[in-house]
């Protein structure tokens, strides 16, 4: 799905140059259609290197963009939109927001502009082709939603949601990167305690937390579905799973995504 149009990422991070490098390595974007900003542009030169656009300007940035990304931090963001906002064009440009904690209506409101916006909501993985991204909008048309989609399933998995359930998103899929990271390493910690070398035992808890994962995506399965499979009446499996649950292991995950979705929500209007 090759296109014509320029794209414009405001906050060059992690996220936005990953986004990117997904764009070109598809074939929908070359590296001359897209402009990377960001305050100190010595990061990016090898990336300039490549072909990419590079600049600080991020006004001049969006005057040549069709779709603009705002990849920052919430705090930074009605700083990022005052700046661009002479460049802005309710007709011509698509927003896509991957801020967190910030509405559609938010950003319109700061820009005093009736521009389309898309909430998007990916996660690290991203940087190896494997995020989960949520979409959200409240006034983008379906046209431009299908885009938004396209642009991020070509680094992971994708879906639409309601707006409502962005800041969930956050706490469930990029906060959530984290919170199964922890458990790959406590996993592997208690590998190393039972006598493997900490190097073995990472890759072990790794693989097999992958293995997990991926028998619930291709077998569309439900976890207790497999579980009963690995357990057995007075077997070592079940007698781990209940000493973990009789320490909290599931309420402490629950409460954590339920903290995080609260603190995402407020990050923004905390500013």
């Amino acid at each position: 799905m090759e296109t014509q149009q320029h794209i414009a990422i405001l906050g060059s991070g992690n996220i936005g140059l990953a986004l990117a490098k997904g764009l070109v390595k598809a074939g929908i974007f070359t590296p001359q259609q897209i402009t990377l900003t960001r305050r100190n542009i010595a990061a990016l030169a090898a990336l300039a290197d490549e072909g990419y656009n590079v600049t600080s300007n991020n006004a001049e940035a969006v005057t040549k963009a069709d779709i603009v990304v705002l990849a920052i931090l919430p705090q930074q963001l009605n700083k990022l939109l005052d700046e661009i906002k002479p460049a802005a064009n309710q007709t011509k440009h698509l927003l896509i927001s991957v801020v967190s904690g910030v509405s559609c209506q938010d950003i319109r409101n700061q820009l005093g502009l009736d521009v389309q916006v898309i909430r998007a909501m990916p996660n690290t993985a991203i940087a190896i082709g494997h995020s989960m991204t949520c979409i959200a909008t409240d006034n983008a048309s379906a046209a431009n939603v299908s885009l938004v989609l396209s642009l991020f399933d070509t680094v992971g998995v994708s879906i639409q949601i309601n707006e409502e359930l962005m800041t969930s998103a956050t706490a469930l899929c990029a906060c959530g990167i984290a919170f199964f990271l922890r458990s790959i390493r406590a996993a592997s910690q208690g590998g190393t305690e039972i006598g493997f070398h900490a190097h073995d035992a990472l890759k072990m808890a790794a693989q097999t937390a992958k293995g997990a994962a991926d028998l619930l995506l291709q077998l569309a399965s439900h976890p207790e579905q497999e579980i009963d499979k690995v357990t057995s009446p007075k077997g070592c499996t079940i007698a781990g799973l209940n000493e973990m649950e009789h320490n909290g292991f599931s309420s402490a995950m629950i409460k954590g995504i339920k903290v995080s979705a609260e603190k995402a929500g407020a990050l923004y209007k905390s500013e």
